[in-house]
């Protein structure tokens, strides 16, 4: 197919899983919401090596319609659905992991399901298989994990339905699971994307041809029901950029593919051909099965019960979503998030750049964002399910005032206690936080950082980044939750000057505060004597005066004054001249071209 008709599903067929295992767990299963099942068969497929201390396995948790093929095996395995994640040197990488993934309960490609035979009746249980929850295929996994003789598993990973999986192997076996990355999840679905379900599931049961659920062995089966609930949740996993980027240019261009659905424009010719493939490979009631189980999947709607159920976790978490999934949107990953730190969990967090939709993770366009921000989380994770700082680096010299080096940070260090919990805001690329880790034996690190780049970069160091506008405030933290709060050559970018430090000495102990001194005499002589703005030219700031960030011209008296007037204390101040690499001491308003106070309320 064309660059127009590839998706996410272009790989997948109904080909058998020639490196696949299926196991049989007799004795009953007795499913959460009702009913139970004599005994499960469960089709999964590994990858990579289980060491010797069986503590590097990493399970997958596919989506709705994905199955145990993860990732080939060999050159001459069929292509996985996430060939792009899993292998050898990748985000998750089976050089170092073990990879599990299992067909989910309910399924149709070799874990039981609608279309396995009930030994009641020999016939497959069709519509008689009992209700699936998440909840059952996590636990469905457990007896796999406990088959393979694994006690506790490094990771679990899992975009969408599998993220939701994730989430429940995290807060129902707390104490088997290190690390939990959750990609473009949610802790509920929304009212509008449980209706998109409704309206598939719909389309599927009034199939004249569904036979009420008992299609086995009729000469038809719900295709035509089943190719729609996949065309219309295939719309749900694009964006309106990308369907523009499809089939904006040859609206009218629809490619000539053997279908009985309507194709007079390419986005439904894409469509129809997306549906016709789907029919292939899946079963009608599995689709039914599974999408309700994902619409039933309740993890916490207020804040608080959403806290309580996260609050039983006792792993390291990443989450991760897409600025244009509408589907599974960011302010659920947010909600995750929140929930997480308000337990005080060692937690990351991006909203990933991405016009691809909620099938951003399953596609390439991104992987050089999502994938090594997840690759960068597992090889920081440590066995206590915290993280391991990598070695201090020179810090982004694009963040100094004046010079490469961060001679702030030298001085910043003294001012904070051994031992502290420290939460950085703008961190940039972690540089004050490696520090710490090396320096200070610092007890919690936590960075805040707006610019996916240097988010990226300080997972790659080893922390733990909140990525946040703080001119949003920070709600998310609880009153005196870090002994200090280091705002760092950032105050002068800030648009809600003062709602932001009345955040940053509400959440800190302590506020540490450092900006460039707009009264430095350079900076006056640049204005008063030479008429020109203080930039690059000059030598004065490392921006001109069309691109810098700067909003703010403040000096060292304007902030003596700011903190009077709002009874902030200033408990201690140092002034820097970073171009001669010295403490000021004599009149630092005209000296310093640098200032660092110690303020609390």
């Amino acid at each position: 197919m064309n660059d127009a008709f590839a998706s996410s599903d272009a790989s997948r067929t109904a080909d058998p899983l020639i490196h696949a295992r299926t196991v049989r767990f007799k004795g009953p299963l007795h499913m959460v919401r009702e009913g139970s099942l004599p005994h499960v068969d469960v089709t999964y497929e590994t990858y990579g090596s289980l060491n010797a201390q069986r503590d590097n396995a990493v399970l997958v948790c596919h989506a709705l319609t994905g199955d145990s093929h993860v990732a080939r095996h060999d050159d001459g395995d069929a292509p996985g659905w996430w060939d792009i994640v899993v292998g050898p040197g990748k985000a998750i990488d089976t050089d170092r992991f073990f990879v599990i993934c299992s067909n989910v309960l309910g399924s149709c490609r070799g874990t039981t399901g609608p279309n396995s035979v009930n030994p009641a009746t020999g016939l497959p249980y069709g519509r008689d298989f009992p209700a699936v929850t998440v909840e059952d295929m996590v636990d469905v996994q457990a007896r796999l994990i406990d088959h393979l003789g694994i006690d506790k598993l490094f990771a679990v990973v899992g975009g969408s339905l599998g993220g939701h999986q994730a989430l429940a192997w995290a807060t129902r076996y707390p104490d088997r699971v290190l690390a939990c990355a959750v990609i473009a999840a949610s802790p509920h679905l929304t009212a509008q994307a449980l209706a998109f379900d409704v309206v598939g599931r719909n389309a599927i049961l009034r199939d004249p041809h569904f036979h009420d659920g008992q299609y086995y062995d009729q000469d038809t089966k719900p295709d035509t029901g089943l190719a729609l609930a996949r065309m219309l949740g295939h719309i749900t996993y694009l964006s309106p950029e990308s369907m523009a980027i499809k089939f904006d240019a040859d609206k009218f261009q629809p490619r000539d593919v053997a279908t009985e659905f309507e194709k007079q424009f390419s986005v439904g010719s894409y469509l129809a051909y997306q549906g016709d493939k789907f029919v292939e490979r899946f079963d009608a009631n599995s689709y039914i099965t599974i999408s309700t189980a994902m619409d039933r999947f309740e993890l916490g709607r207020s804040p608080g019960s959403l806290a309580r159920a996260l609050g039983a976790s006792n792993c390291r978490w990443l989450v991760l979503s897409f600025t244009s999934d509408w589907l599974f949107p960011a302010f659920q990953s947010r909600q995750i998030v929140d929930a997480l730190i308000a337990t005080r969990q060692y937690v990351s967090y991006c909203n990933v750049q991405s016009d691809a939709g909620h099938d951003a993770f399953l596609l390439p366009n991104d992987l050089d964002a999502y994938g090594q921000m997840l690759k960068a989380f597992l090889e920081s994770t440590t066995p206590d399910a915290t993280f391991s700082p990598l070695s201090p680096e020179d810090d982004d010299p694009s963040c100094a005032v004046l010079h490469h080096d961060r001679i702030d940070y030298d001085r910043m260090l003294p001012l904070i206690e051994p031992g502290s919990s420290v939460l950085d805001l703008g961190c940039g690329r972690g540089g004050l936080l490696t520090r710490l880790a090396h320096e200070h034996g610092a007890d919690r690190l936590v960075g805040v950082e707006l610019d996916e780049q240097n988010i990226l970069a300080t997972l790659q160091r080893g922390f733990d980044i909140i990525q946040a506008d703080l001119n949003e405030g920070l709600p998310e933290f609880g009153d005196n939750e870090f002994d200090y709060v280091v705002l760092s050559q950032t105050l002068q970018s800030i648009i809600r000057t003062e709602a932001v430090v009345d955040e940053i000495v509400r959440v800190g102990r302590r506020a540490i505060v450092s900006f460039p001194n707009f009264a430095y005499k350079k900076i006056r002589d640049a204005l008063a004597v030479d008429g020109r703005s203080p930039g690059t030219d000059g030598g004065q700031l490392p921006y001109a005066w069309y691109n810098t960030p700067n909003r703010r011209f403040l000096s060292v008296l304007d902030w003596r004054e700011f903190c009077a007037e709002r009874d902030l204390t200033i408990h201690d101040a140092v002034y820097l001249n970073t171009e001669e690499s010295r403490t000021v001491v004599d009149n630092p308003n005209l000296n310093a071209d640098l200032a660092i106070f110690v303020i609390s309320r």
